[in-house]
């Protein structure tokens, strides 16, 4: 059995990790609550945007923009990873890197080249013990981000993707579903394709005029679009990475309340039995000099 000092010092220690965890907890559910609400006010744009895009995309044929080119004969993946920078968050870098190494398998499997480009230090480590080369990477500036990053990312994608450097461009983060809820997504970016069908497409055309034309339209939404979708993918992931440290963290602190009482309680058990011992000795000495 443990000694004393040792039981107090280790219920002492525990007791500094739970001021620790709950001080992260509380900053995370801070962080989370600025996150949230960027990406909630920003959705809505983002979904009108693709849903317009898509509609004018529908009025012509691929070959009118660089970016609508589907390769026949795709040789090249480019894959955006999204994670962290800083751990104590879960399973949720894990899981992300999973998502997209399980993507770049598929790819390997048709026969392409898979490459990333790691937005996050959590992400680059992990791809830097495969065999896929990382293009380029983006330390550091998950914590505080603006629209700049998103464009930044989507002028490297796109002008990758006019080259011919990428066939195809992939972006890998964690949607936001809730405070208890985040999915690790895959998003085709490139090349941009209308989901509408014919006749969707024709009902929009009757119902909506476009000025000046598509093909002027496409040149200019299209790489705003792209732009677009990474940032939404960046707020996506920044709100659910807080939410999943927020999570562990109070997971984190409930273990040690767990801990710190089992920990009193072995305490409380160790000085009842140095006690016993205690007047054990003392009742036997106590007999043993009435017995001379």
């Amino acid at each position: 059995m443990p000694s004393l000092k040792d039981v107090k010092l280790q219920i002492t220690g525990v007791g500094k990790t739970k001021q620790i965890t709950r001080a992260m907890g509380m900053v995370a559910s801070a962080k989370l609550r600025g996150a949230q609400n960027r990406i909630e006010r920003f959705r809505p744009y983002a979904e009108k945007f693709h849903e317009i895009l898509d509609d004018i995309a529908g009025r012509t044929q691929d070959a009118a923009h660089p970016l609508l080119q589907v390769r026949s004969h795709p040789k090249t993946a480019v894959i955006i990873l999204v994670t962290s920078d800083r751990g104590l968050c879960g399973g949720f870098n894990a899981s992300l890197v999973s998502t997209a190494l399980s993507l770049a398998q598929s790819r390997e499997k048709e026969g392409m080249v898979v490459r990333f480009i790691c937005v996050g230090r959590k992400g680059r480590d992990a791809i830097r013990k495969t065999p896929y080369e990382i293009l380029r990477f983006y330390g550091d500036v998950m914590g505080s981000f603006g629209f700049s990053l998103a464009a930044g990312l989507g002028r490297l994608v796109a002008e990758l993707y006019e080259t011919g450097d990428a066939d195809e461009v992939h972006m890998v983060f964690s949607e936001f579903a809730s405070v208890a809820r985040q999915i690790p997504v895959s998003m085709r970016l490139l090349p941009v394709s209308a989901a509408g069908g014919a006749a969707e497409g024709e009902k929009a055309q009757a119902e909506c005029l476009y000025e000046p034309e598509v093909d002027t339209l496409l040149a200019e939404l299209l790489p705003r679009y792209v732009n677009v979708q990474i940032y939404r993918g960046l707020l996506d992931n920044s709100a659910s990475e807080n939410a999943s440290r927020m999570a562990s963290m109070d997971n984190a602190t409930r273990n040690c309340d767990e801990l710190i009482n089992s920990l009193t309680l072995l305490y409380n058990k160790t000085r009842q039995a140095a006690i016993t011992n205690e007047l054990i000795d003392i009742v036997g000495g106590a007999n043993a000099q009435q017995s001379q």
